[in-house]
C-alpha cells in the first residue's frame, strides 16, 4: 500500500467508527417503540371513570373506561393489575354538553324562526396520573375536545358517532402525554 492508500483507509475506517458509534448512542437515548416509560414499568391500573357531568349521557363512563384501557393494553406491553401497580390511571367525565354554535333563520317563515343550523359536542375529563417507578412524571391534567354537527342529526345518531370521535382524541392527549411524553 502507498501512502495515499494508508491515509484513505484509516480515514474510512474512522468514519465507520464514528457512523456506528453515532448509531449506538442514538440507539441508547431512543426506543424504537416510542414509548418515554422506563423499561423497568411492568403494570398497569386504570379505574373506572365516573361521569360526573351535569348533562347525563348513560353510556359514557364504561364507553370512556373501556376504551381508555383497551388503549394501554393493546398498545404498550402494560399488564392489566389492581395489585401494586407501576402506573395508576384514574379520572372523572366532569363535563358533556351539547351547545349550539351557528344559528340559522329561516327568512321565510312568519316571525323569522331562529333554529341552530350545528350544534357542538364537548366532553372534558380529568386525569390522575401517578407513575411509581418515575414519580417525576406523575401529574393531574385537564382534557377536553369537542365535535360540531349538523342540527339536523338525531341525538342517537350524535351519540352513536360523535361521542366516540371525542373520547378518541381525548384518549389519544392522554395515552400521548403518558407513553410518547410528547
Amino acid at each position: 500500500m502507498n501512502s495515499f492508500q494508508i491515509e484513505k483507509f484509516t480515514s474510512n475506517s474512522g468514519l465507520k467508527i464514528l457512523y456506528f458509534l453515532s448509531l449506538f448512542l442514538l440507539a441508547s437515548c431512543y426506543t424504537f417503540t416510542g414509548s418515554s416509560l422506563s423499561a423497568d414499568t411492568k403494570t398497569i391500573e386504570i379505574r373506572n371513570f365516573p361521569n360526573n357531568a351535569p348533562l347525563m349521557n348513560a353510556s359514557l363512563s364504561q364507553e370512556f373506561s373501556t376504551a381508555i384501557q383497551n388503549r394501554f393494553l393493546q398498545r404498550t406491553t402494560l399488564k392489566g393489575t389492581t395489585d401494586r401497580p407501576d402506573i395508576l390511571i384514574e379520572g372523572e367525565i366532569t363535563d358533556y354538553s351539547i351547545t349550539p354554535t351557528t344559528i340559522s333563520s329561516s327568512v321565510n317563515a312568519p316571525g323569522g324562526n331562529i333554529q341552530a343550523a350545528q350544534n357542538k359536542l364537548t366532553i372534558v375529563v380529568k386525569v390522575h396520573y401517578e407513575n411509581k417507578i418515575e414519580p417525576e412524571k406523575s401529574f393531574d391534567r385537564t382534557y377536553s375536545d369537542e365535535a360540531v354537527f349538523s342540527s339536523d342529526l338525531d341525538i342517537n345518531a350524535i351519540e352513536a358517532s360523535q361521542v366516540k370521535l371525542v373520547n378518541e382524541r381525548i384518549i389519544n392527549k392522554i395515552f400521548n402525554d403518558i407513553v410518547a411524553n410528547w
